[in-house]
């Protein structure tokens, strides 16, 4: 277990009444970009960073925070190369104009892109310095796998169901809005308690539990969700919240009696053949995982996650997820009020025509980040973006090039 630390922003740890700022010191000498500058958390969600330092950041997140690492499997699944002229074959159209993939790599700033097609590796890039051994953050593509484990921890029979309730799994959250909500409820991000997701307002309920993060003091995450009111009765209204998959962290945690990324690395990250370690923020040293964010791997094993996905959720025959579970979680849901909501069990379903035909979803993290599946094409896209503000900033809908990728392999 290792604890990368912080840089230039030198938190504070508040350990009863003794503060300590954690050194700065580097990275290991073997990761490529190690001694690169970078900046703050702050700065990334204020999107207040120039392109280069942006890049240099989203390569270090682990430098931000302390992290767990999640370690690569001893046997790493081969990915074959089966190379076409995917630049030759895309083109697509935003508004009037027609465009092509070169425009998508340079107007979204992508650092890195890799497409599966019948598992084999039919086209990947890398710009910015960036290489196939980068360590890129995720941002909220973490909330798609933190929710994975709660299908894992179902099969193993550490939690009994959906319907199961959070204070169940989550103690220091009885007695606050969340009593009476299901881990289905959490999933939808549907608890009815009140949050205001907007990243850039530093009033906002996503950036108290932001502070709270970097406070890096034990419990202090469940204490700003145990201090929200509830809005709605649980089940009945979809609210984005970030704060959610933190409350499901913790009921994965609660449940499975270990850490959320060596209860992955035991899973998913091993067994089926991750080639390169990854690492995951903490809410604070030796504690548990964020599960909104902050878990950062190579482009080629966010590939293999979406893979693993494609493939119904099972390794060597066995299954890891529950029967129908990657064929449910990223379709619209119905919620108890009778509503059916565009958002899946934190994975996001597709909503442009083509991708609503083929049924295909994506886990997608702020700046650019997403593992594309589409079931029907039997297809995996995995992007890292360097986007200037957490959102908003998408001169094209990656889910348009998506499609035309799709139809282009078709």
């Amino acid at each position: 277990m290792t604890h990368s630390p912080l840089y230039r922003t030198r938190i504070l740890l508040t350990l009863g009444s003794l503060c300590l700022a954690l050194p700065v010191t580097l990275h290991a000498q073997d990761y490529p970009h190690a001694n690169e500058p970078i900046g703050t958390v702050e700065d990334v969600y204020n999107g207040q960073l120039t392109p280069d330092l942006a890049v240099s950041t989203f390569r270090n997140i682990d430098r931000l925070f302390p992290t767990r690492t999640i370690p690569a499997s001893d046997s790493p699944k081969a990915l074959t190369d089966a190379p076409v002229d995917l630049p030759g074959m895309v083109s697509y159209k935003v508004d009037d104009a027609t465009y092509d993939l070169y425009d998508f790599l340079s107007l979204d700033n992508v650092a890195g892109m890799i497409v599966l097609k019948d598992g084999e590796v039919v086209y990947e890039t890398y710009q910015r310095g960036n290489t196939p051994d980068t360590r890129w953050m995720s941002m909220s593509v973490a909330k798609s796998i933190t929710s994975t484990l709660v299908g894992a921890a179902i099969v193993d029979g550490h939690i009994n169901g959906l319907e199961d309730m959070v204070t169940d799994y989550v103690p220091a959250l009885a007695g606050s809005a969340y009593d009476g909500v299901s881990i289905r409820d959490i999933l939808l991000m549907a608890s009815g308690v009140e949050w205001n997701e907007t990243y850039t307002d530093p009033g906002s309920d996503r950036r108290d539990l932001l502070r709270a993060q970097i406070e890096q003091r034990p419990g202090s995450a469940m204490e700003v969700m145990a201090a929200l009111p509830r809005a709605y009765d649980p089940g009945t209204h979809h609210t984005y919240s970030t704060g959610e998959t933190q409350v499901l962290g913790e009921v994965v945690h609660g449940a499975v009696g270990m850490p959320l990324a060596d209860y992955l690395a035991e899973k998913i990250w091993q067994p089926y053949g991750m080639e390169a370690d990854a690492n995951w923020w903490l809410d604070s040293p030796d504690g548990i995982e964020i599960g909104g964010s902050g878990l950062s791997a190579t482009l080629r094993d966010f590939a293999r996650f979406g893979q693993f996905f494609l493939e119904g959720g099972e390794i060597d025959g066995n299954p890891i997820l529950p029967d129908g579970w990657t064929e449910t979680v990223g379709q619209p849901q119905k919620l108890k009020s009778g509503e059916t909501i565009e958002y899946g069990y934190m994975w996001w379903p597709g909503w442009t025509e083509p991708s609503i035909a083929d049924g295909a979803f994506a886990a997608i993290g702020i700046q650019g980040q997403n593992i594309y599946i589409n079931p029907e094409r039997n297809i995996v896209i995995a992007t890292h973006m360097a986007q200037p503000k957490p959102v908003g900033r998408e001169p094209v809908d990656p889910l348009v090039v998506f499609d035309a990728i799709s139809a282009a392999l078709d």
